[in-house]
């Protein structure tokens, strides 16, 4: 079993006492400081549990009520999953005899701020909970597992949680991390912890129900781990992107059925390999922080009219070609990037682009959050990536012109493709 461990030791003015065992130190008059050193080891699980809902399976009742005492559940469900899927959950915690208390929340990015965080406290604080046995349920996708994450690592200073994500976005990248945050005073994730649900639940099914472009933005995060750690996934998007697309990862052919489970697999396990060792972003040169340099900036001016991954894409397509230029990633990758870029109906341009001082901005604001360097992750190849710290403001407005040309040119060949279909009559 593992334990904390931890180790006090008493300091005076110039020296420190004689510990006289683990933890313990010789208590002398002259200690006038203390320094506290404590580990403790984080553990939580990421499960495939697909038919999370039914009626056989017991995941959401693990840990049971105290002895004798009914189990009960405080969950928070995104109002577009209720419309979907509120019938047959509240048809499971029937069926088992759950006492609950369903938390309804309009869930988007125009909402995530601490607001909504303390409807969810409040309603939280109305039910009561063991905070021990009856973790908090949150059923969405990344915005409101942020939005809950937060609030859960708020009440009580810490109540467990357990994430059921429904979107690609979720099951993929917001549903298996630590960090928690909410908008706030026009930047995204200004405020936030790293508070790791103990469990996230993951059932692809919740994927049948949602539309199209919100595959796609799930699809954005999933390309970001091909580009700069897994070749083999990025082959995979670009041979059956748009088939992930058409089935909406529930696999309505074989083919599609074994690509959708090792798309999802390799995602989340390359995710996970990146964050384990860095939990708490010690270490500021992150791999997953591809894609997240200028798109926070850019997704919050463009609210609501970019998902998160839209502009997370528009991010990867400039450093594409950042990186193109310096010549890290040659033409035919480069090309061959943009194109299952479009492949996945992905943008990757936006006119917020042709604002330099909007960059610029976004760019000092990166080099805040990352400890006064950029620490700029850029594709080195595919399937590989470097940091650079030297990124000037002429050479980012260059490859932001070149990004234009290029989205320009593909544009025009979408174009002619579709006319060709119409000809066709394949539209």
């Amino acid at each position: 079993m593992s334990v904390s461990s931890s180790e006090l030791v008493g300091l005076t003015g110039d020296s420190a006492q004689a510990l006289s065992g683990p933890g313990l130190y010789a208590y002398s008059e002259r200690i006038d400081s203390w320094t506290v050193r404590a580990t403790k080891p984080v553990s939580y699980e990421v499960r495939v549990a697909d038919g999370l809902f039914d009626l056989t399976r017991t995941d959401l009742l693990e840990p049971a009520g105290a002895p004798g005492q009914r189990t009960r559940r405080f969950v928070v469900l995104d109002a577009n999953v209720d419309l979907l899927h509120g019938s047959r959950i509240r048809a499971y915690f029937d069926y088992h005899d759950v006492e609950y208390h369903l938390c309804v929340v309009p869930a988007n990015e125009t909402v995530k701020d601490f607001d909504t965080t303390a409807r969810v406290v409040r309603e939280l604080d109305a039910f009561g909970i063991d905070r021990r046995r009856e973790p908090v349920i949150v059923i969405g996708g990344g915005v409101l597992m942020d939005i809950v994450g937060l609030a859960s690592s708020l009440y009580r200073r810490g109540t467990p949680f357990i994430r059921v994500p429904t979107t690609l976005i979720g099951l993929v990248d917001a549903g298996v991390g630590a960090k928690t945050g909410v908008n706030f005073n026009g930047h995204k994730n200004r405020l936030g912890t790293y508070f790791p649900a103990d469990l996230t639940l993951l059932d692809r099914s919740f994927l049948s129900t949602i539309d199209r472009r919100h595959i796609g933005n799930g699809l954005a995060e999933i390309l970001k781990i091909a580009l700069i750690k897994d070749v083999r996934l990025f082959r995979l998007l670009e041979e059956h992107g748009p088939l992930l697309l058409d089935e909406k990862f529930q696999g309505e052919c074989e083919q599609g059925e074994d690509v959708a489970r090792e798309v999802v697999r390799r995602a989340i396990h390359g995710m996970l390999e990146e964050l384990q060792p860095n939990l708490w972003e010690t270490t500021l040169e992150r791999c997953v922080d591809y894609g997240h340099t200028f798109s926070p900036t850019v997704e919050m001016r463009a609210l609501p009219e970019l998902l998160h991954g839209e502009a997370v894409c528009i991010d990867m397509a400039l450093t594409t070609v950042i990186a193109h230029r310096r010549g890290l990633v040659d033409t035919v990758d480069r090309d061959r990037v943009l194109a299952v870029m479009r492949s996945l109906e992905l943008p990757v341009w936006d006119e917020l682009l042709n604002q330099p001082e909007l960059l610029t901005a976004a760019l000092l604001d990166t080099v805040r959050h990352r400890d006064g360097l950029q620490r700029l992750p850029l594709p080195h190849g595919i399937g590989e990536a470097v940091f650079v710290n030297d990124l000037t403001e002429r050479e980012l407005l260059d490859a932001v012109a070149e990004l234009g040309d290029l989205a320009q040119g593909l544009a025009q060949g979408l174009a002619q493709d579709l006319a060709q279909d119409r000809e066709g009559g394949r539209v």
